[in-house]
């Protein structure tokens, strides 16, 4: 059996760590899947989703330059995320009301190609964006508060 990165193998579970689980191949090949590598959700406890001696299906993250492998689960189970939309989350759960993303400042849109610019241009738009993100904070800030700045105001 090849192990390459990328691949998608079926392994089974050899050995439990507080911090992971060693995989084992056909050609005796083995591999580690990190604890945060096991499901989408938090493992407090690896032992709540792994037992020795179980098959289970893994994808190849890197093979370092001593051999090692990197495996993951989760990865390996991922599905389109169309799937996912339709049937209410990863697991089936109900979601929440909301935003679909999270709020977060996204900037202009307007990109320039680096390659093109000098590094005066470059630290001037920075700065520009800079200053951009710094307004809408202050902006957000204060509507959160009330209106009212933190240093107090004379009244």
């Amino acid at each position: 059996m090849q192990v390459e990165v990328g691949a998608v193998l079926e392994g089974k579970v050899t050995g439990l760590t507080n911090f992971g689980a060693f995989v084992s191949f056909e050609g005796g090949k083995t591999g580690m899947v990190h604890i945060s590598e096991v499901s989408s959700t938090y493992v407090k406890d690896i032992h709540d989703y792994l037992q020795e001696g179980q098959t289970v299906k893994v994808k190849v993250l890197n093979i370092g330059e001593d051999g090692k492998i990197s495996l993951s689960i989760r990865r390996a189970e991922e599905r389109p995320q169309a799937q996912e939309d339709r049937r209410g989350g990863a697991r089936g759960e109900r979601r929440r009301p909301g935003p679909s993303k999270p709020n977060v400042w996204q900037g202009t849109k307007q990109r320039q190609p680096q390659e093109n610019m000098s590094f005066e241009d470059m630290m001037s738009r920075f700065k520009q964006i800079s200053d951009d993100k710094m307004t809408d904070l202050k902006r957000s800030t204060e509507v959160k508060h009330g209106g009212f700045s933190r240093r107090g105001s004379k009244g």
